[in-house]
């Protein structure tokens, strides 16, 4: 059990790494350039910066190359960095501040669109999907919670 724990954190290291660098990496121009949206809210929001999506794209890509999948460290970068940017406008439509939390929706956004584009390059079996999965949400809670003590977060979560 504890081997399908680690494969699977291995597997989508990609995604993690690029979902967490714009933490550290990002701020700067937001992506929507503060453009709003049909609905007179922003699009993304401000917390989503142009910086942090190339830097964490960039990140994860590299953790890709170092596996020896580039392609689907690219495929899952681009995963994560967009399953956040879809919860964000969502979060923006449902009145959520940025930074404010959405149990499930923050914590599973970027690893489910991260497997689903990222499947054809590296065709994983449904064990590890299914444990990374399970774990994600108790994971993102944890690094989150670091971040937040090491003052690279306003929030713990």
């Amino acid at each position: 059990m504890i081997d399908t724990i680690i494969r699977s954190i291995i597997i989508y290291l990609p995604s993690y790494v690029a979902n967490s660098s714009p933490v550290v990496l990002g701020g700067g121009t937001p992506l929507d350039r503060g453009l709003k949206w049909l609905d007179g809210k922003p699009f993304l929001g401000s917390h989503k910066t142009i910086r942090g999506c190339v830097f964490g794209i960039l990140a994860g890509s590299i953790i890709g190359l170092l596996q020896g999948n580039f392609f689907g460290g690219i495929a899952q970068s681009v995963g994560a960095i967009l399953g956040d940017l879809i919860s964000s406008f969502f979060k923006r439509r449902m009145d959520f501040e940025p930074g404010a939390s959405v149990p499930l929706l923050d914590q599973l956004n970027f690893i489910v669109v991260a497997i689903i584009l990222s499947q054809p390059y590296q065709h994983t079996s449904w064990v590890h999907i299914l444990t990374i999965l399970v774990i994600t949400a108790p994971i993102h809670y944890a690094v989150n919670y670091v971040a937040w003590l090491l003052k690279l977060k306003s929030h713990p979560w």
